[in-house]
């Protein structure tokens, strides 16, 4: 993947980043990378899995484009790492008096915009369009999209059968053992065109894969036709942020999944998941020692984002990456060209 002037990331001109992510985790590099683009400013696209979206009561639920809006917008939970702060419940307890299905919680606050969306998808809008709406309701100054407008379902292949995402994730509680997932839909679906559009912008500078459960969140995204091509082409450096910090998951069941999979839980196995489609990786200073491993650039720092101070310092870290690597690597393809 050829880089052309990545020195953007530095202020010297406003720096252009995508990012793809899952939900919580996602969110969380997504936050601090929206908080340092937007004090340069920059402009961040944040493409989001659709895999976990599901059709329940009636209403169309997306729970990772949700958890990246509620996060970019300020609003999200600290405590529980998913839906809206100050939640109530009346709803679900009324639900569950009547007998109704009480296994995924959907908060009172959290239900208007499934409503919102549930009627304006109805209407013929795109899920795209949707989301843009929503986002602009809570006043997020970058571009959230999904990555397709097109139905897309993770499907979870269990020791106990097959599982829609969330019945494996919400439901079971990640219990069962993984045997392998698959992406229903995905071979029909058409990327988005203003994904494909950004990634193609010459003037990118830097794509970040954020340390979402590669396996559910980043797959689904990787299974679009055409999102790899795009990746493959694109003139900016693609970084992958580790979700794994010395053996075990920063959020989630990725390290289980790992392991029921017969897969080595470290950074280096994710590089060799994601393959050609990334140019470097930043893992956790934990894991510097493994570095030797990898036969890319790595950048060891902190990748635990407790508090808000911690996703503007990795962000601010992954930017500097892309700059410093990008440089670099110019530097090296020019060296090659006859």
């Amino acid at each position: 993947m050829q880089t052309e002037d990545s020195s953007s990331i530095d202020g010297r001109k406003p720096p252009r980043v995508v990012a793809l992510s899952g939900g919580v985790g996602g969110a969380k590099l997504a936050l601090g990378l929206d908080t340092v683009i937007r004090a340069d400013d920059g402009r961040l696209t944040v493409a989001v899995n659709t895999g976990d979206d599901f059709e329940h009561l009636g209403l169309h639920i997306s729970p990772d484009l949700d958890s990246v809006v509620y996060a970019l917008a300020g609003i999200s939970d600290p405590l529980r790492g998913w839906g809206r702060a100050n939640e109530s419940w009346n709803f679900m307890r009324a639900l569950e008096g009547l007998g109704g299905e009480g296994w995924f919680s959907l908060g009172d606050r959290d239900l208007a915009l499934h409503v919102e969306r549930s009627l304006r998808l109805r209407q013929g809008n795109s899920l795209s369009h949707v989301t843009a709406h929503i986002a602009a309701r809570f006043n997020v100054d970058a571009t959230i999209m999904p990555v397709t407008d097109d139905p897309v379902r993770t499907m979870v292949h269990t020791d106990t059968g097959i599982l829609p995402f969330q019945r494996y994730f919400v439901g079971e509680q990640c219990k069962p053992a993984v045997q392998g997932i698959s992406f229903a839909g995905a071979d029909q679906a058409r990327a988005n065109p203003a994904l494909l559009s950004a990634l193609a912008d010459p003037a990118l500078d830097a794509v970040v894969l954020c340390p979402s459960n590669p396996y559910l969140s980043i797959d689904p995204i990787l299974a679009i036709p055409g999102v790899r091509d795009a990746l493959r082409r694109t003139t900016a450096p693609v970084i992958a942020v580790s979700p794994i910090v010395h053996g075990e998951s920063l959020k989630g069941p990725t390290a289980k999944i790992m392991r029921e999979l017969g897969i080595e839980v470290s950074p280096a196995a994710i590089v060799s998941h994601y393959g050609d489609l990334i140019d470097a990786i930043v893992v956790d200073s934990q894991d510097a020692a493994e570095a030797f491993e990898i036969d890319l650039p790595v950048l060891a720092t902190n990748i635990t984002m407790h508090c808000m101070a911690d996703k503007e310092a990795l962000a601010r870290e992954v930017l500097h990456f892309a700059r410093t690597f990008g440089a670099s690597h110019r530097s090296t393809l020019q060296e090659c060209l006859p």
